[in-house]
Formats: structure tokens, sequence, C-alpha cells
């Protein structure tokens, strides 16, 4: 496209259209180099239209990752400012480009940070990612005014001031997808929260669970966390245990409106619009949410090389403005309630907190990870910020571990003879209970998943993907060398 652009058009569109279209291209071109170095590090770059008949081309070795992202960089700078401020409903606009930048500057910000060590780079595109927000933000053009389970469940989206750009499905013309059907607590799931996420929702006095004042904030039963947590929690799970969460005991309804549920009081199944591909709820692609969670973690970022403070007033027009998100009334009947304020001079001393981490990016950290679970960042929040220890099950023995269950109460049919030896429970104390058939009275405590196992092992080699073998081998065939990924 940029080539046709640059070799055919001059002539023929004005330099406002010439600007505007090279502005797209660019700006595709960045976001696929900015994805493909995300998950392979060095990647061939190429600035050019590559003709089949050039071998050398087609077959060239890996450009170094800094260089890559330096053309990705400029890329971006051009886009944000060529690209028109509207060029129409659902075409890409400057405010698009904007979200996605304070996206993925802020991913190689953190890489160059925390994995390279250079925090001359590093800075560099903090700043791009803090820039790129703030045209988002001083357009005035979005906000935080819609209940949080309601962004996935509409099946319009086009006048949500929280999102920037979104997806349309339109049954009669067969454009539909499944997300909704995997919520529909009809089908069984494999798909569910840890007991660590779990305890990483804040409580709604705006502390941790082991430092909140509230009444019962270490009580894990689901019925007291809908009340003490984030409106999060509950706008993301459904409210009662079920076996058909067969990870965690705690099934995800995040992607389903809360009228697709209606049927489970009723009776009945799933409405057909909610069961296999069917679906046609909208999907808010780019959130404001998430543009201003990347504006603050920037600033609080850069603070920490040197740039200025974080102020209350920042934290007031992003953390805080999320937290002020309307309430669902089914959420209010529930016990559900808007969480307090962030305070700099007031933040969670958390015990669970990495010490390798200071307070705030801990916190703004929180943020992310109620506002996101289960749909892009976490994996990749993991790897820029150089943690996927995290993800190492015997350091954190809560990331093998489901939610507080009282399997005699609440799903009693868990206690079949089927299941002798095999359901289990861990006690406050860590000791694990294993139903012998007789013991069914004790089986409360934290489930534990069946058959799960252990993973202990992350290395360096452990952030980037590997490139295939027949890769490596159709280079060598045709006389080059493709570079493996390090460690691989």
């Amino acid at each position: 496209m940029i080539d046709r652009i640059t070799n055919l058009m001059p002539e023929i569109l004005t330099d406002e259209q010439y600007n505007h279209w090279t502005g797209v291209g660019r700006f595709f071109r960045a976001l696929e180099y900015a994805r493909l170095v995300n998950v392979f590090g060095d990647v061939p770059y190429y600035d050019t239209e590559v003709q089949n008949t050039d071998k050398d081309g087609l077959y060239k070795d890996r450009t170094p990752r800094n260089e890559v992202m330096d053309a990705v960089y400029n890329d971006f700078e051009y886009a944000l400012h060529n690209v028109r401020l509207n060029d129409g409903g659902q075409y890409v606009n400057r405010y698009v480009v904007a979200a996605m930048v304070s996206r993925w500057a802020l991913f190689e910000a953190s890489w160059q940070k925390y994995y390279y060590k250079n925090n001359e780079r590093a800075k560099k595109f903090f700043d791009q990612a803090v820039a790129a927000a703030e045209m988002v933000m001083n357009s005035g053009k979005y906000g935080i005014v819609e209940d949080f389970r309601k962004l996935f469940g509409s099946t319009d989206l086009t006048n949500s001031k929280d999102c920037i750009l979104y997806r349309k499905y339109d049954a009669a013309q067969n454009v539909t997808h499944s997300i909704a059907s995997t919520c529909n607590m009809n089908d069984p799931t494999d798909v569910g929260p840890n007991l660590d996420l779990i305890k990483a929702f804040i409580c709604t006095d705006g502390k941790d669970w082991q430092t909140s004042s509230l009444e019962n904030a270490d009580d894990f039963t689901l019925s007291n966390l809908i009340k003490t947590r984030d409106s999060r929690f509950e706008a993301s799970f459904y409210t009662k245990p079920t076996p058909r969460a067969k990870s965690s005991y705690l099934y995800v309804t995040k992607f389903i409106p809360r009228s697709g549920l209606s049927y489970i009081e009723s009776g009945g199944s799933p409405a057909a619009e909610f069961q296999s591909e069917k679906n046609v709820t909208g999907y808010p692609v780019l959130r404001y949410a998430e543009v201003l969670l990347n504006w603050i973690e920037a600033k609080a970022e850069l603070a920490t090389l040197g740039g200025a403070e974080v102020s209350q007033s920042d934290i007031d027009i992003s953390i805080n403005l999320i937290r002020k998100r309307p309430v669902a009334d089914e959420a209010k009947a529930l016990g559900v309630t808007m969480t307090a304020e962030m305070k700099l001079d007031a933040l969670p001393q958390d015990p669970h907190r990495d010490p390798t981490v200071p307070a705030l990016l801990w916190e703004i950290r929180r943020e992310r990870r109620m506002e996101f679970a289960f749909e892009f960042s976490r994996i990749i929040d993991l790897r820029r910020w150089k943690k996927l220890e995290y993800m190492n099950n015997s350091k954190y023995p809560d990331t093998m571990t489901g939610p507080w269950v009282d399997m005699p109460k609440e799903v009693p049919t868990y206690l079949d003879d089927q299941y002798i030896g095999k359901r289990q429970v861990k006690k406050e104390d860590g000791s694990i209970i294993t139903f012998d058939g007789t013991n069914a009275a004790d089986m409360v405590g934290y489930y534990l998943p069946t058959n799960a196992l252990p993973r202990n092992t992350f290395s360096d080699r452990s952030y980037c993907s590997p490139v295939g073998e027949q890769e490596i081998n159709t280079y060598a065939e045709k006389g080059f060398k493709l570079t493996q990924t390090k460690g691989w």
C-alpha cells in the first residue's frame, strides 16, 4: 500500500489525502512489526515491497529488535500527526491510532526497562505512550459512563463513549462469533480464575484483602466476595459456584449480557443467539479505560526514570475515573458498591506486593489485572515486566488453587462415590483434604482442580517464542540462514 501510494498516487491525491493514507499504511505496518517483535524479538524488517524474485530479500536473517522498533516508533509518529481526526465510523482515525500507540509504546518501553535494562530507550517509548494517550484524553470525545458488564454485552457500541474502536456483528449477514457462548453457564468450561487472581481484586475500601478494614474481607465465600470486592469482580463471574466451571468452580460470564443468563432461574436453555457461533454481541476492541491505564502506568514508570512525580490529579483522571463507573442495578441488588478512590498518600500496604515493584506501580498493575481479566493483556504484561515467575506454580501456590468452596452444601454431586480419591480442598493452614467417601462434611476449603500439573521453570528464553524448525530448514535449503530465537 505504501509503495503504491508513493509511486503511483502523488499527482492524484491531494497533500491531505496522501498524508492520511500514507499514515494509515505506516500505522498498519507498525502494528504488525510491534506484534511480531513482541512475540519473537528480532524479526526480518522490510520497508519496501519485496519481489518474489528477490531471494536475498525474501530470505534475509533477523533485524535487531531495536532497529525494528525505531522504525515502528517513526511510523507511529507519522501516523499520529497525519491520519485524519475523523474518517467516518469504524474507519481508522487519529484516536484509534493514538490508542493503539499508547498500548504498543508502553509494551516496548517496559521491555526496554525490565528486560534490556536500557532506560534511555525505555524513556523514549514511555514518552510516546504518554503523548499518544493524551491525544485521546484531551479530545473530550471519550469517557467512562457505562457499567462494566454492559461494555461486553451490548449488540451495538456505536454511541458508546467508552469505546474508541469496536466490532459490530450482524446475524443477517452471517457475521457472528462464539465468545458469549463460552459464558452461557450451560456448557462446561476449562477456563476460570485461580485464587491468585481472586485475591488480587481490591476491596471496596480501596485496600487489599489483608489490610482492608471491611468486615469479612478475609472471607472468600463467593457471596461475600461479591459484596466486598471491586464491582468488576461481580461483573466478571457468575454469582453462584458451579461444577460446570471445571478448573475453578467459578464461571466466567464477563462476555455475555446479564439477560443472557435469565434462563437459569426459569429453566431451559440459553437463547439461540447465545449458543454455538450465533452470538452478535459487540466487542470493545479499544476501550478508553485502557488508554487511561496505559497513560498512568507510563507516567509512573517515567517517574522512576527521573521524570515528574505522579500527582493525585493524575490518579483522579485515570484510575479514579475508572473506579467511578456506574454499578449495574442487578449488581447493586447483590450488595455491590463502588470502590473507594485511590489516594497517593494512603496507598495499600499489600503484604503480598512484590518487593521489587514500588507500591504505586503495584496498584496500577492491580487495576490492569482487574480491568482486563480474560481479555488480551495478562501474558504480555507479565513478559514486558519480566515477571513470568508469577506463573511459577510452586512458588505461587495460589495459581494452582480455586476459590473457597463448601462442597456438601453447594455441590453435593461433587461428592458421589465416583469422585473418591479425586476431589480435594485445601484448608487455610495449607493441609489438603481428599474425599474418601466418608469425609464429605470436611470438604470445605479452597478448591483444588483435578489433574492439574504444576509449571515451575521459566528462563530468559521463555520471554520470546522460537522459530519453527521447518522455517530454518527452508532457509537452509535456499542457501540462507535464519537465526533461532536466543536460548532455543
